[in-house]
């Protein structure tokens, strides 16, 4: 994509990163974060959030069971986007998508129960299974959040970078994705928190994290803070974005909410994100087409360095 990058580490040493990601763009798998990147990652954890209640909650498949048919999805997907060999946009979005709707359902499993508390007007059960393990927003996160640190801890003892446009290995792409799965289910009871129980309510909550999101991108003109560290805040605090959004788009307007259906707001948000995908694509094999037109001793040795990372 040519837009400027938001939120991604700027650093020293990055110019030299940049030259030597552009040399092997041919083995890379993951995008650059731009301000469309951030775009896409909002709407996709917002119809995460949506489509994960459409499942558990309007069609009463129930937490257990969605969970389940969700993580298969998600693990479907992974595989697809890992045994690409260069990134492609609807494989991309696909998994975060996909660990959105997971991680929706697998937050609820963790904090809900199968209590009326839970449960949508007129609901009085869900479906087959346990229908939660009440552990409550507050413990849930906590668990989350330890879960997360130890994702990173690893990743830290790897040596591999967290700049996600230099990620071009196996190993480093599975770490991200661990790491994405988890901070979309933690920020799913994030949201949950600051929407349910934190009294803020739907638009208060999303305003809270909106006004937080700003915040990082002030200190990016901060040089002691690491940008990478704030790209990795921003995309766990999203996902609450995603989440309040959501239920301020279905929940009843009794509720602070606008009501408006988990079909017709998935349905809607699906058409924008396949959108923007399908403009990410076209952009992508546009930045592609000079690579494809140089000489061919310059593609054999950029096929030579590629084959070196």
């Amino acid at each position: 994509m040519e837009n400027p990058e938001v939120l991604t580490d700027l650093d020293a040493a990055a110019p030299q990163r940049r030259a030597a990601t552009t040399a092997r763009s041919v083995m890379k798998k993951l995008p650059e974060v731009t301000l469309a990147f951030w775009i896409m990652k909002i709407a996709a954890t917002t119809l995460g959030e949506t489509a994960g209640d459409l499942f558990a909650q309007t069609l009463k498949l129930g937490y257990f069971l969605t969970t389940i048919t969700l993580f298969l999805l998600f693990v479907v997907t992974l595989v697809v986007q890992l045994r690409s060999r260069r990134y492609n946009p609807f494989f991309y979005w696909t998994v975060i998508l996909s660990t959105s709707m997971a991680g929706t359902t697998m937050s609820d499993f963790m904090n809900r129960d199968a209590g009326a508390k839970y449960l949508s007007s007129g609901t009085a059960s869900l479906g087959w299974g346990p229908q939660g393990l009440g552990l409550g927003y507050p413990t849930g996160a906590a668990i989350l959040i330890s879960v997360l640190v130890v994702v990173f801890a690893v990743w830290k003892l790897t040596g591999m970078t967290f700049v996600i446009r230099d990620i071009v290995s196996f190993r480093g792409e599975a770490l991200f994705w661990s790491a994405i799965l988890v901070s979309n289910t933690l920020g799913t009871s994030m949201g949950d928190f600051l929407s349910d129980s934190s009294g803020l309510g739907y638009a208060g909550g999303a305003a809270l994290v909106t006004g937080v999101l700003v915040v990082l991108v002030a200190l990016m003109r901060v040089p002691v803070v690491p940008n990478v560290l704030l790209f990795w805040i921003a995309f766990v605090l999203t996902r609450p974005l995603g989440a309040t959004a959501g239920d301020f788009l279905t929940k009843p307007v009794a509720k602070g909410g606008l009501d408006l259906g988990t079909a017709g707001s998935s349905a809607v948000l699906l058409a924008v994100l396949a959108g923007l995908t399908g403009y990410a694509h076209a952009q992508e094999r546009r930045s592609l087409a000079p690579a494809a037109a140089l000489p061919p001793e310059t593609g054999d040795c950029d096929r030579a360095t590629a084959r070196a990372d």
